[in-house]
């Protein structure tokens, strides 16, 4: 079965709005693997917008199933990130002035740096580092090469996709990488921008996806629904979409 893991940033990002102690993204893992989450992703982010470094150390503690860690190359996170030794570390690329995180690593091109922060990751006892990058087949080649054992494809082109034709386009891309991924040797993760309406085409065409991180959409129902519902929902999404 496929992982299904949420992502609670958008959780901090509203008490970090109003500069309060609640919601607490803390409280809001532990109600989403009570819903039926595999697991919790946050990021780290050098400007701390929304996830604080005391999050990172209680959700540490608090998350009974897979804890992903999502994080920039920077020293100061990297320490982090091995001081409290998540289950799956992700590399993604970050700018202040994005909104969102926008793209993948450009792995070929930072090839000396991800050497070193996945061999320090490895020997503080992350069992699982992944590179979040597009669906390019040489970028995915990279990800193998420099030691990643995991590699997240970005599906933010496929979610964004404005007509029905560019999204099956940019599933098929989706499932190149993935071919590729999985001949390399890679388990293949997916996230970014997928939900409820578009992940039935995105399970269909994409192959030998082990795990997919989903965040916005979940939080974004939750303040309708319940966090609860929201949940399960995702997760009987993700569950009606398996083969």
């Amino acid at each position: 079965m496929m992982n299904l893991l949420i992502n609670i940033d958008h959780v901090a990002t509203l008490r970090n709005a109003r500069e309060e102690t609640f919601p607490d993204p803390v409280h809001a893992a532990a109600r989403c693997e009570q819903a039926g989450a595999d697991g919790v992703v946050f990021h780290l982010r050098e400007d701390r917008r929304h996830i604080t470094e005391r999050d990172v150390r209680l959700l540490a503690e608090t998350v009974t199933g897979k804890l992903d860690f999502e994080l920039s190359t920077k020293e100061e996170v990297v320490s982090i990130c091995c001081d409290v030794a998540p289950d799956l570390a992700t590399l993604v690329p970050e700018q202040r002035e994005e909104v969102t995180t926008e793209g993948g690593l450009d792995v070929a091109a930072h090839r000396q740096r991800l050497t070193t922060v996945t061999d320090r990751l490895y020997d503080a006892g992350v069992n699982q580092v992944s590179f979040f990058v597009d669906p390019v087949p040489d970028q995915i080649e990279a990800t193998a090469a420099v030691g990643a054992n995991c590699v997240e494809l970005h599906t933010g082109d496929f979610a964004e996709a404005d007509t029905e034709d560019a999204q099956r386009h940019e599933a098929e891309r989706l499932a190149t990488g993935a071919e590729v991924a999985h001949e390399a040797g890679l388990r293949v993760h997916a996230g970014h921008g997928l939900d409820y309406r578009n992940f039935p085409l995105f399970r269909t065409v994409v192959p030998h996806v082990a795990e997919v991180s989903i965040g916005f959409a979940v939080m974004a129902r939750a303040i309708l629904v319940g966090m609860d519902r929201a949940v399960g929902d995702m997760r009987a999404t993700v569950t009606r979409s398996q083969p």
